[in-house]
């Protein structure tokens, strides 16, 4: 069963509010995709630095890459091919896009993937 325009309508305004929850999150560690929270790389202890920024970036990647797969949703709902599994082309059930709706693979798929 194909998705009508109504499941769309939904699943997307999901991916949007998940994406201001997500944009909102990286706000509250000073960065944005494309910056790296504000370090300064000439700071005396560099080694401090170092530490924090990694733990900054264990927290931080995830989001960015939840960002990455929210957008890339929302792209394919532009060109049509949203809920239409990625790797063997079959529909994404509604039930699945509704429990994940940035997911790109069926469960079959999915599971055979990770």
């Amino acid at each position: 069963m194909a998705l009508d325009n109504v499941d769309i309508a939904r699943l997307k305004q999901l991916l949007l509010e998940e994406r201001q929850e997500v944009m909102e999150a990286l706000e509250t560690f000073g960065v944005s995709r494309s910056t790296d929270g504000g370090y300064d790389p000439n700071f005396a202890d560099i080694s401090q630095v170092t530490a924090e920024k990694g733990e900054a970036d264990a927290l931080i990647q995830p989001l960015k890459e939840t960002l990455v797969e929210i957008d890339d949703a929302l792209n394919r709902i532009a060109d049509g091919t949203y809920g239409l599994c990625m790797k063997c082309g079959k529909e994404i059930p509604l039930e699945r896009l509704e429990a994940v709706p940035r997911t790109k693979y069926c469960t079959p798929c999915a599971s055979l993937i990770r």
